[in-house]
């Protein structure tokens, strides 16, 4: 009785160990309580670790929103403002002002769809749902949606040959988001007249596995930034990510898409020689590249 008071009074105090002097035998009825005592008190212990890395994760994510949220905010504010103190009616002013507010609010709504999509992804209610799908299909309907960006930034977008009866099994909506944001990327910090390039490899050792690539010819990564350029609103460059559009998520919605898959990302950079992102997909039946 003493043992299982102990127990519980550290229960409630939060004060968890290891109780070594247990033997774990059920001699009684006080013995199978304790041992259950004991367990109850290891899954509480688990209960708060969670809880306290969902709080972590709260405060971390409402810290990063406000910081992303009050640039855009405040320079629409000051748009406006100035219109409103005369500058509406110089015709030289008026219009680039509203387009400059114009798009710091499309910078918002941009950044509010990626916040909901990595909150999702992060809290495990975005589930995958899994299907046969032909991959040169997939990358010929992203590249076709991108082509107006591309050559809007003289950038091509270059897809290697491979077999159309590439079959993968994999969530077809959230691998055209993957390999959206990775291209987009690939031309948001390209080079005028470079080019991405999208492509398939062998995984070695694997006969079910292939690796999707998109290479470009931008500005490249320092080694330093590389693991850092998957965490929520991490740039490399904030003030080129900022004139560009970007809003620092795309690159982390990536990774927790792939990892939802159970799948490997890799990354491959060097500063002013380009960057290569390549993922793993599981193939349907093996089919030579």
């Amino acid at each position: 009785m003493r043992a299982i008071n102990e127990v519980v009074k550290n229960i409630s105090r939060k004060k968890f160990k290891e109780y070594d002097w247990v033997n774990g035998k059920n001699r009684d009825e006080l013995d199978f309580i304790l041992l259950q005592t004991i367990r109850a008190s290891t899954m509480v212990e688990k209960e708060i670790i969670r809880l306290n890395k969902i709080e972590n994760y709260r405060k971390e994510f409402i810290g990063d929103i406000s910081h992303e949220l009050k640039t855009p905010i405040f320079a629409i504010q000051g748009f406006i403002e100035t219109l409103l103190n005369g500058a509406i009616h110089d015709k030289e002013v008026n219009e680039v002002f509203l387009k400059k507010a114009m798009r710091n609010v499309n910078r918002l709504i941009y950044l509010t769809k990626d916040l909901m999509e990595i909150s999702r992804l992060e809290t495990g209610e975005m589930k995958s749902n899994f299907q046969e799908m032909y991959l040169r299909d997939v990358v010929l309907d992203v590249v076709e949606s991108l082509q107006y960006k591309a050559q809007k930034e003289n950038v091509e977008i270059i897809v290697k040959d491979f077999d159309k009866n590439l079959q993968v099994r994999a969530d077809r909506n959230q691998i055209k988001q993957v390999l959206i944001n990775l291209i987009e990327n690939g031309i948001k910090y390209n080079r005028e007249g470079g080019h991405v390039e999208v492509g398939i490899r062998d995984k070695q050792g694997s006969k079910e596995k292939i690796w999707l690539y998109i290479t470009d010819t931008g500005i490249g990564i320092d080694s330093k930034d590389i693991a850092r350029v998957t965490e929520r609103f991490f740039r490399v460059d904030k003030s080129r990510s900022r004139e560009k559009g970007g809003t620092g998520l795309g690159l982390s919605i990536v990774k927790h898409i792939i990892e939802a898959h159970g799948e490997e990302l890799k990354i491959e950079s060097r500063p002013d020689s380009g960057s290569t992102f390549s993922f793993s997909l599981t193939q349907v039946s093996h089919v030579s590249v």
